[in-house]
């Protein structure tokens, strides 16, 4: 029988001052979804916790972030794989050369012109086009 309960996640959508996007690329372990993927960082809600506080948790748990100041929430939506993502983002200049990741292979600045050449893991270079479209206002 298929697992038909609802899950669901946070995650972020990080731009430094150039509206460069930073994204986490994924360990490269076959039983995880999207193995050796780029994806925006981010990970699954926690019993007694609000998305906001997810993203918060999973930022410090991911790369030592204990401090994102002030998110906006951008939007929800749920995926066909019974999913509902919810989805943030802020503005953080972050040298990368001082993270020590927990998870994932590296990370890394990106342009949304890179990004519209890539292939990221949940489909999220179609999300992010329409966040630069909605938000930024880039064509």
């Amino acid at each position: 029988m298929k697992d038909t309960m609802i899950k669901s996640g946070s995650g972020i959508i990080i731009l430094n001052d150039k509206d460069e996007v930073l994204l986490l690329h994924r360990d490269n372990i076959p039983s995880i979804p999207y193995p050796d993927f780029w994806d925006i960082p981010g990970g699954q809600i926690e019993k007694n916790e609000n998305p906001e506080q997810t993203v918060r948790r999973e930022m410090n748990e991911e790369l030592g972030l204990t401090e994102l100041g002030e998110i906006h929430f951008y939007k929800s939506y749920f995926n066909e794989d019974n999913f509902i993502d919810n989805i943030f983002w802020t503005r953080l200049n972050i040298d990368i050369s001082k993270i020590k990741l927990t998870e994932g292979q590296a990370i890394k600045y990106f342009s949304i012109n890179e990004i519209r050449k890539m292939k990221l893991a949940f489909n999220y270079h179609i999300f992010l086009n329409e966040f630069f479209k909605n938000v930024l206002k880039y064509e």
